[in-house]
């Protein structure tokens, strides 16, 4: 996750991914999030790859970012089917919390059960997104309490067990935090992030030598590979000599070629990337 870098000022910065069981309607509120932000057009989608549009699932871990209130926040969105764990361990090391989406009228289901245990074992503290509530058989508040009796019954502390709790309807693009609430779009949510997901960049960390940890991989033509990175401490510009570790412990020499962030989906070359 890249610091976001616009105008003469470096914005705060919030890394979240959203995790859920398939169909469950995490990639529909991700795209949603992005269109209300205008970091992405009406018909663009986070599932570009063929075979995810084939499937109608996603298959691999996508990036992309928008800026509200003056925060940037970084998004990747999870497979949320159980053939895909090991995409979304990956992930969940290089963020600061998630948003678990569970729907309304399933309830918690296999797959809700393995990404939060995930979470829950790296210490994240979740924010429960119960998605579709419009259905015919919905039943938020059924849902709300399977959810808080799977945290418990996976061993979830006493601070995540205490998980904010906002109501959505992805298709449409609302949320709300009481199922009282009137609403008109996301933020609720998206207010919900700012207010319980801690800020990732600091002053102090950007002074430190570079330290940042690889945990996706992207491809341009041009280019070839590319690393998606987080940084966690220090700072990285094009012409930077670095080491990298091997699996088996052993460094060897690089050179940072090109510096990308994320702008919705687009990447966009940028002259220094911060923790």
């Amino acid at each position: 996750m890249r610091a976001g870098l616009t105008g003469p000022f470096l914005m705060e910065i919030r890394n979240i991914a959203i995790i859920a069981h398939v169909d469950h309607g995490k990639t529909t509120i991700t795209d949603a999030l992005l269109r209300q932000c205008g970091a992405e057009k009406e018909g663009v989608s986070m599932d570009s790859n063929s075979l995810e549009r084939e499937r109608g699932i996603t298959i691999y871990a996508k990036n992309a970012s928008l800026v509200y209130k003056d925060t940037k926040i970084n998004i990747v969105d999870t497979p949320g089917h159980a053939d895909f764990g090991s995409e979304v361990e990956r992930v969940l090391r290089s963020i600061d919390s998630v948003l678990l989406v569970v729907d309304a009228q399933e309830g918690p289901m296999p797959q809700t059960r393995f990404v939060l245990r995930k979470s829950l074992e790296l210490g994240l503290k979740p924010i429960v997104v119960i998605n579709k509530i419009d259905k015919p058989a919905a039943d938020p508040s059924r849902t709300e309490d399977q959810v808080l009796e799977l945290f418990l019954e996976l061993g979830a502390t006493d601070a995540q067990a205490d998980f904010p709790i906002v109501y959505a309807i992805g298709r449409e693009g609302i949320a709300k935090r009481k199922l009282t609430d009137e609403s008109k779009d996301l933020s609720p949510l998206l207010d919900a992030i700012l207010e319980h997901v801690a800020p990732a960049s600091s002053s102090e960390k950007t002074a430190l030598p570079l330290r940042l940890q690889p945990f996706n991989l992207a491809y341009d033509n041009y280019l070839g590979r590319m690393a998606v990175a987080r940084i966690y401490e220090g700072s990285i510009a094009p012409g930077m000599q670095v080491f990298v570790k091997k699996p088996d412990g052993a460094p060897r020499q690089g050179k940072i070629i090109k510096v990308f962030s994320f702008e919705g989906l687009q990447k966009v070359e940028s002259e220094r990337a911060e923790a």
